[in-house]
């Protein structure tokens, strides 16, 4: 029997269908047109089933499906997990890495019912135990590189009934994941409804154990006809896939959209800047999904020779920032195509909102970088968004609150967390802990901002700061690569604020120079005290800035009194 302490008391369930509600269209009146993911990839196969769905690329080799034979591919590894015994609502864990193989697991288990628990390969050894125990995961698919780590960190009494090796040579303790023991490469039916649960995605904090956020085909599917609606996409559309898959932002965005829409994909098995632009030109990439730290990467690597022809990629799609509009502009100025600004969360399944698709250049410019940040733009079909103060209460343009989203994307809740489904769903939305504000356009549509992390705020004095305002100033000091503000532990204000440098190759910046120019733009109080220099920022394995790591850097600086200069 479930601890009491893992299951939502009735006020909270009904505060969370409260939080899928858009305007007044009811949870109950979806908006996907397809009653699975299943349901939705069969029928993509009956219209289009000669058309190249999936592209591999790994250095030099290339493989592609058509959407039949992928579909095929499948339908093999559904009915040989139908074979083992593998049931609807059941949780299947992927300790795996981006490879068609990979994909075609994670489809299948859709296929069959069966919820998806992709573990990050990135995660520190305590993490990944916790997660697989948590999930209560019946089954775990692990690549054949990965099997001794998988091994040496099982705990004896793990609730994994099925080890099972992916590809490779086999190894004595796993079964071989082999297609050809299936009897069909068809499905005679799909097991799954829009309410079934898909996707047990866990978060990637800095702090504490990882939340296990639970979605259902429903969200998904949402998500993506949101997602497909705005850019328009349409079957001639492919989209260049170098983010993990073991994150939503990469398998919401460039493998379900695709399927919604009849699009194809370009998978990479990593992200390389030195041949982005070469493989997207190769496979005729129209578009791709990234975060700040990709674009930071391509600038870096083509500083001195942008690619010009980039054949038919239209624009990048960007989200998971901090984006600066140092960096943006740079980007955009450097290769041409520009940046639709996004924003969302696990929780809210992939993406919430984007910068409009069809603004003017002028327009394009002045959202992206006229407002101190660049907007993360306007809510999709799938949800509405809004600034919240501590009580619930909506904010008016300009006044900065928490970012608060209701809609079909919103989860089912966090799995076994009824406490924080308690806390996070307690005003009848979805509590981002993001803090932001929006201005109105002339269309009177919600651009919507984000000045930071609610917990990143630095408290200075019982004074509010956003991290975000003073990383656009340490990043635009010339010979700073970039910066990032941390709030650290002081004696004297409760926080200080520092600063976090990387320096631009061949640079001698000092601490003086860096402080000198952040005094130009910001008042004392504002502006770093302090710099720290360093070669790299933590991230995750998705491009989140880890901004909390650095806190202990400054630990130094903890009795340290700066005073204003006269």
């Amino acid at each position: 029997m479930a601890d009491e302490t893992e299951i939502n008391s009735a006020e909270t369930e009904a505060k969370i269908l409260r939080a899928r509600i858009i305007g007044t269209r009811p949870y109950s009146d979806p908006i996907p047109r397809a009653t699975s993911f299943g349901a939705l990839f069969q029928s993509q196969v009956e219209e289009r089933g000669d058309q190249v769905f999936l592209i591999w690329r790994e250095g030099d080799e290339r493989l592609e499906w058509t959407y039949r034979a992928f579909y095929e591919k499948c339908a093999r590894i559904a009915n040989w997990l139908l074979q083992l015994g593998i049931k609807p609502d059941e949780r299947v864990a992927t300790f795996a890495y981006n490879h068609p193989d990979t994909v075609a697991i994670i489809f299948a288990s859709w296929m069959i019912g069966a919820c998806v628990v992709p573990i990050n390969v990135g995660e520190a050894d305590d993490r990944v135990v916790f997660i697989q125990e948590n999930a209560g995961s019946r089954a775990v698919f692990v690549m054949p590189d990965l099997i001794e780590r998988y091994q040496a960190l099982r705990p004896a009494d793990s609730c994994v009934e099925f080890l099972i090796q992916i590809n490779g040579d086999a190894h004595p303790n796993f079964r071989q994941l082999n297609e050809a023991d299936s009897q069909s490469s068809q499905l005679s039916s799909h097991l799954a409804h829009l309410e079934t649960e898909a996707l047990l995605v866990y978060t990637s904090g800095t702090t504490g154990l990882p939340k296990g956020v639970l979605l259902q085909h429903h969200q998904l599917l949402a998500d993506a006809h949101s997602i497909a609606e705005w850019y328009s996409f349409a079957p001639h559309d492919r989209l260049m896939l170098v983010l993990p898959i073991h994150h939503v932002n990469g398998l919401i965005v460039t493998l379900v959209t695709p399927v919604y829409c009849g699009g194809s994909v370009v998978l990479n098995r990593k992200f390389s800047a030195s041949r982005y632009w070469e493989i997207a030109r190769e496979e005729g990439a129209t578009c791709g999904s990234t975060v700040p730290t990709i674009l930071a990467f391509l600038c870096e690597h083509h500083k001195n020779d942008a690619p010009q022809d980039l054949g038919k990629f239209g624009f990048v799609i960007c989200g998971a920032g901090p984006l600066t509009i140092e960096l943006g502009a740079r980007f955009e100025e450097k290769f041409g195509i520009p940046i639709i600004h996004g924003y969302g969360l696990s929780e809210t399944t992939a993406y919430s909102c984007f910068v409009p698709f069809d603004l003017s250049p002028e327009e394009h410019k002045h959202w992206m970088r006229d407002w101190g940040f660049p907007s993360i733009g306007v809510p999709i079909s799938c949800n509405e968004m809004a600034i919240h103060d501590d009580n619930g209460r909506e904010l008016s343009p300009g006044e900065r609150g928490e970012i608060v989203a209701r809609g079909q994307n919103v989860m089912k809740c966090y799995f076994k967390r009824a406490d924080a489904n308690a806390e996070t769903f307690k005003h009848d939305w979805f509590r981002s802990g993001d803090e932001g504000f929006f201005q109105f356009d002339e269309q009177g549509r919600k651009h919507f901002f984000i000045s930071g992390r609610l917990k990143e705020i630095i408290v200075r004095g019982g004074i509010n700061y956003s991290p975000l305002e003073v990383d656009e100033v340490i990043s635009g000091v010339a010979g700073v690569k970039a910066g990032m503000a941390v709030g650290f532990e002081n004696s004297f204000y409760g926080e200080e604020i520092g600063a976090y440098v990387v320096r631009d190759d061949g640079s001698q910046i000092s601490e003086e120079e860096v402080l000198r120019a952040c005094g130009e733009k910001l008042p004392f109080e504002r502006r770093p005290k302090v710099v720290i220099f360093g070669d790299e920022f933590p991230v995750t394995t998705t491009g989140k800035y880890q901004r909390n790591k650095l806190k202990p850097l400054f630990a130094d600086y903890r009795e340290s009194r700066f005073s204003k200069p006269v």
